[in-house]
């Protein structure tokens, strides 16, 4: 039987372990569309320039604030975001949402006037999701948006609001509510903006686990992570900033 050479085994182990650490993370935490479609589209990604020149807001959940973003900001960087084009919205987590997503026009206004660009990308999280989500369909802000990545998003509400039931952003976070009604009706993701959400049956805070899907998004079934583990995941930050960068 043929011998292959030491030089050659080692060329072929390489190779090997590239592929994994390409594809491995990726499926470890969770998949929108399993399959040899999805690999392909994958492959594909692989090959083209990612681009980090778009400046991404990042609007935190009920009662968080800027540095919930620690994390994901330095995910970014690691990705080939500059920290000058990284921005945190903060707004108030007992108001009301209308307020706060007006209060988010203004601050993604003020983020292309400073950058220069023409369009933002926004990561939100938990209630964020609501206040992105009126901005976008509501407000029109589509047109100023290129990606929008719900982590963990209330998009359709949650019955875990019925908590602070005392608060308007709670009653508006509860299914059902007049304000989910308005930003779920018809088309829940308007323009050409990419959409895509991540969403777990671990979660514990969004109840149902599936209200963060968006009709129209491309939605990843994260395997196991709890609500707030989220902004501590590397590995989905990571693919929130190729998503965001593709």
């Amino acid at each position: 039987m043929r011998r292959r050479s030491p030089r050659r085994l080692l060329g072929v182990l390489a190779a090997v372990t590239v592929a994994f650490t390409l594809f491995g993370s990726t499926s470890a935490a969770g998949a929108a569309e399993p399959g040899a479609a999805t690999a392909a589209r994958s492959a594909q990604a692989a090959v083209q320039p990612l681009s980090t020149s778009t400046p991404v807001v990042f609007v935190h959940g009920y009662t968080g604030n800027a540095s919930n973003w620690t994390t994901a900001k330095s995910v970014f960087q690691l990705n080939g975001w500059s920290s000058s084009k990284l921005f945190a919205y903060e707004y108030n987590s007992y108001g009301n949402n209308i307020t706060n997503a007006q209060g988010l026009a203004t601050f993604v206004n003020n983020v292309k006037s400073q950058t220069g660009a023409s369009k933002v990308a926004i990561v939100n999280h938990s209630m964020g999701g609501l206040v992105s989500q009126y901005y976008l369909k509501v407000l029109g802000g589509h047109t100023s948006v290129s990606h929008l990545a719900s982590i963990a998003g209330a998009n359709h509400g949650t019955t875990f609001a019925s908590a602070c039931l005392i608060y308007t952003t709670c009653q508006q976070m509860y299914p059902g509510s007049s304000f989910i009604s308005q930003i779920s009706a018809g088309d829940e993701t308007p323009g050409d903006t990419k959409y895509a959400s991540w969403y777990s049956a671990c979660d514990g805070v969004i109840l149902p686990y599936t209200s963060t899907r968006l009709s129209g998004a491309t939605n990843n079934n994260v395997l196991c992570q709890t609500h707030i583990g989220y902004l501590a995941d590397t590995i989905v930050l990571g693919q929130i900033a190729r998503f965001v960068a593709s």
